[in-house]
């Protein structure tokens, strides 16, 4: 069978991450449209939102080191195997159980891709004799995918028919095409024993960076809840706080904060981490601060700039907190240490989602956007002065920031 050459393959791979990651955020301008097909409330909307999280976290703290032993290839193709049933239970969906179910297969096709990508592209990069596109790519790709994802599906709900088939179509048949391509690439790792030992759990702080951690907790829950509520919530705030059934409008909310966040992680990259931490929590202060007047007074134009100085710092922020445990933590504590953070990130990401689901569920939207963007903001604030007591590595070495998935 042939291979493909290094710089092809990493192409492939590249283009591969940001597709799955556009699936995983497909769904968030379709929310609306099923909440109205199906009459869910918005707590049963965060719940498929919070469900898919939730496996994603179990996918990735079970099968996260999976690849360094049964190699990159099986992983990626069982993967994208998952995510495309979960697709096809999307497209065949006709009530909440199934959007449950199918959300919850995305998860854990997602979180073993993300664990799984970002290394595939560190050894096509190194074959390349390129290695620092590895981590431009890892620090992009995710926000992009998430961009394209929301702005392709809002697009496609809006103006082309069958709005809950089309887009799952598609990206089913962009999968298809990228199994094939995955199955071309070179395996870049030798197979090792201890398979059945990676699929235990690891989480842990190493008590010599615990200071660190600490100090960048604030600002890692206050940027992912609030992605976490653009991406479930954001198209409901879109139609019934400002009034706007614009489908495109609510894809577009999610592509002014990730979309952002994704150009200001590249335009960051080579910069120590540390030094943007209290940057980043301003920017995302200020960018929730203002959103939440766009919130509070109905105007929208006001909201989308606040959105906008929001994505700036979500992006800075991801950037310089997964940057900064890098530099901090020697090589052999990375594992542990970012099963670690990513657990209390998409934790953030899932968990207050579903709290603001219960209280719009009881109350009303508005109030409860206001309350939720008040503790972000509040928490961005803490950050900004926490932010000042971690320290700058002596080698000064920036890293990038490791990969999400949302």
């Amino acid at each position: 069978m042939p291979r493909l050459s290094p710089p092809v393959a990493f192409a492939v791979v590249a283009a591969t991450f940001v597709w799955f990651l556009a699936a995983s955020s497909a769904p968030s301008p379709l929310y609306v449209v099923y909440q109205e097909r199906f009459a869910f409330t918005e707590f049963t909307l965060t719940t498929v939102f919070a469900v898919y999280v939730l496996a994603l976290i179990a996918a990735l703290l079970v099968a996260g080191s999976l690849s360094d032993h049964i190699g990159r290839k099986p992983v990626l193709l069982g993967a994208i195997a998952l995510e495309v049933v979960s697709l096809v239970l999307f497209l065949l969906a006709d009530g909440v159980g199934w959007l449950l179910v199918a959300r919850v297969v995305q998860g854990v096709a997602t979180g073993a891709a993300t664990a799984t990508l970002p290394a595939t592209l560190v050894d096509l990069a190194a074959r390349g004799d390129r290695p620092d596109r590895a981590g431009a790519i890892n620090g992009t790709a995710p926000l992009a995918g998430l961009a394209l994802g929301a702005l392709g599906c809002g697009l496609l709900v809006e103006y082309a028919p069958a709005p809950t088939r089309l887009v799952w179509a598609l990206l089913v048949a962009g999968l298809v095409l990228a199994a094939v391509l995955v199955a071309l690439i070179p395996e870049t790792i030798d197979r090792r024993p201890g398979a059945l030992g990676s699929l235990r759990p690891r989480v842990g702080v190493p008590p010599r960076v615990r200071a660190g951690f600490v100090a960048i907790v604030p600002i890692l829950l206050a940027s992912w809840a609030l992605g976490g509520l653009y991406l479930s919530l954001g198209g409901s705030v879109v139609a019934q706080v400002f009034g706007v059934h614009d489908h495109l409008v609510g894809g577009l909310t999610v592509v002014a904060l990730v979309g952002t966040g994704a150009v200001t992680a590249f335009v960051l990259r080579g910069r120590v981490p540390s030094t943007l931490l209290v940057p980043a929590a301003g920017l995302l202060a200020a960018g929730t601060v203002v959103t939440l007047a766009g919130v509070s007074t109905g105007l929208l134009a006001l909201a989308a700039v606040g959105a906008v100085v929001a994505g700036l710092g979500f992006g800075a922020a991801a950037y310089a907190t997964f940057g900064t445990m890098s530099t901090l933590a020697a090589p052999h504590e990375r594992g542990e240490l970012f099963a670690a953070l990513y657990t209390l990130a998409y934790l953030a990401f899932s968990v207050p989602a579903m709290v603001a689901g219960v209280a719009a569920t009881l109350g009303e939207l508005r109030p409860t956007a206001l309350v939720y963007g008040g503790v972000v903001a509040l928490l961005a604030v803490v950050a900004a002065v926490l932010g000042r007591r971690v320290p700058v590595p002596a080698t000064g070495e920036p890293v990038p920031a490791p990969t999400c998935g949302a």
